[in-house]
């Protein structure tokens, strides 16, 4: 990493995506970290960070899926992080699928929400093979390669 603290850029949805991500605040200390999500009322549990707001989008409504698209694209290019870390939905597919564009790939960290405890995220399985770390809380939904692989309790 070229810079004296690592850019984090952290990613979420809304609801439990983002209350799931602020738990993992802790692990950023020391980090310069820019937070994108759907929800500009989220603003006030990151006084002082930098900020992105993207607009929400689903697998059902495609022109607001290109345009969340192409604001995340933005934001990566803007952010320049050296780790993307999401929580998912839709925008953390979105930042980790360009932010390993380029000749210095961001390195990728993809968290597969804790209430999804039959079967791995839509989103995260879409972005599996996009993370260099892909992780479930769940040890049933971990796969025998590893990809992805429980991290346990982390939230």
């Amino acid at each position: 990493m070229s810079h004296t603290r690592p850019r984090v850029l952290a990613v979420s949805s809304g609801g439990g995506h983002w209350v799931e991500l602020m738990r993992l605040r802790p692990a950023f200390e020391g980090a310069d970290v820019a937070y994108v999500t759907v929800n500009r009322d989220y603003r006030r549990d990151v006084p002082g960070a930098r900020f992105h707001v993207v607009n929400d989008a689903t697998r059902w409504s495609k022109i607001a899926a290109l345009w969340q698209a192409f604001r995340i694209l933005l934001i990566v290019l803007r952010e320049r992080p050296d780790v993307i870390i999401t929580t998912g939905a839709a925008p953390g597919y979105f930042a980790l699928r360009f932010g390993k564009w380029g000749r210095r790939g961001a390195r990728t960290i993809w968290l597969d929400s804790i209430a999804n405890v039959e079967e791995l995220s839509m989103a995260g399985q879409m972005s599996g093979r996009f993370a260099d770390l892909w992780l479930t809380q769940w040890p049933h939904l971990a796969k025998p390669d590893g990809r992805p692989e429980c991290g346990g309790a982390v939230l």
